[in-house]
């Protein structure tokens, strides 16, 4: 019971404070991690969705659902010509018997330039509206108890204070990628890096949790770098991504590391079949928790699933953790002499 009572007000103060949302699979989540990663992908459009619930076990329900949609224009299958991306994105958090909650829908804007054999930079700017709500009504009180048990048919005496707002928002980032992306029939020597940097919450848009006070939403600082890199001879790679968010005096650093095997290779010259990959790891995000890993991908679809093992203090309170499914699908076009875009 005591739980019961403690852990909404306890995740109410971190959401407020933490300020954002996040996912242990950001290589899921792209234009969320940086507006510049926007259309930077091996196809023409991409679709993803992505699911966390959070503290399963904690007796109320803590879940972040957000679906992605981007795509480049102008985009040559041959050459090294200058090229766009454009994204929507849609995300909404929800945590505990008071529904305290964040929406938002954001639109992405990228444009990418090759400056040099396999090399290219790009930068994006982010844009669009949230909304936050909550609702005290779902909590129980200690005015509600009874004399042996807190009773929720019982007046609690106390007044939803909790104010429904929108506000606008905007971002930027800019990012280096090297890759050798070319369309071959060897599939053993793909290496990729990347590094970005972005900032969210420019604007520091003003929060209105509660009647009568308000507070400035902290600017995000975030860096990004990945590799992926098969090694010769063999049907394995790896791939190794870190991640570091600072948002006013809160900050969250996510190392992944994960082991990549091809189970079966593709067609290159008609783009009929497609290589799939299995992939499996671990992340860690420093002082708080680590997860396992893994990924299937096939078809052009990219399934991951994740769980959360809470190392911090607040595996204390009660049994943490949170359990995170991912889906990707990328309309890829493989086949060589397949002349779809120019």
């Amino acid at each position: 019971m005591i739980k019961r009572l403690f852990i909404p007000f306890l995740l109410l103060g971190v959401y407020s404070s933490a300020q954002d949302i996040h996912y242990t699979q950001l290589q899921q989540t792209p234009m969320l991690v940086n507006p510049a990663y926007t259309g930077i992908f091996q196809g023409w459009e991409r679709i993803g969705v992505n699911h966390k619930s959070q503290w399963v076990n904690a007796g109320t329900k803590f879940h972040t659902t957000s679906v992605a949609v981007d795509m480049n224009f102008f985009k040559p299958k041959r050459g090294k010509s200058a090229y766009m991306g454009a994204g929507l994105l849609l995300y909404n958090d929800i945590g505990g018997d008071s529904k305290f909650g964040t929406k938002q829908l954001l639109v992405n804007l990228s444009g990418i330039v090759p400056i040099g054999e396999n090399q290219s930079v790009s930068a994006g700017l982010q844009f669009g509206f949230g909304q936050r709500s909550g609702d005290l009504t779902g909590l129980t009180f200690s005015s509600q108890f009874n004399g042996t048990e807190i009773d929720p048919s019982l007046p609690s005496s106390e007044i939803n204070t909790l104010v429904t707002f929108v506000y606008p928002d905007m971002g930027f980032g800019a990012s280096y990628r090297y890759g050798n992306h070319k369309i071959g029939f060897a599939r053993d020597d793909a290496f990729d890096f990347k590094v970005g940097v972005s900032y969210f919450h420019l604007n520091k848009p003003e929060l209105k949790y509660r009647l009568g006070y308000t507070e400035k939403l902290y600017g995000k600082l975030g860096v990004n770098i990945s590799v992926l890199k098969d090694f010769p001879g063999s049907r394995s790679g790896m791939e190794l991504m870190f991640n570091q968010f600072v948002q006013g005096p809160h900050n969250e650093s996510l190392l992944s590391a994960l082991y990549r095997y091809r189970i079966s290779s593709g067609s290159k010259t008609t783009g009929l079949t497609r290589d799939s990959y299995l992939s499996a790891g671990l992340s860690f995000r420093l002082k708080d928790a680590i997860s396992p890993v893994v990924f299937v991908e096939m078809y052009g679809f990219k399934f991951g699933l994740s769980y959360d093992v809470t190392l911090s203090k607040l595996s204390q309170v009660t049994r943490a953790g949170g359990i995170e499914f991912s889906l990707i699908f990328t309309n890829m076009d493989f086949a060589l002499f397949k002349n779809r875009r120019n």
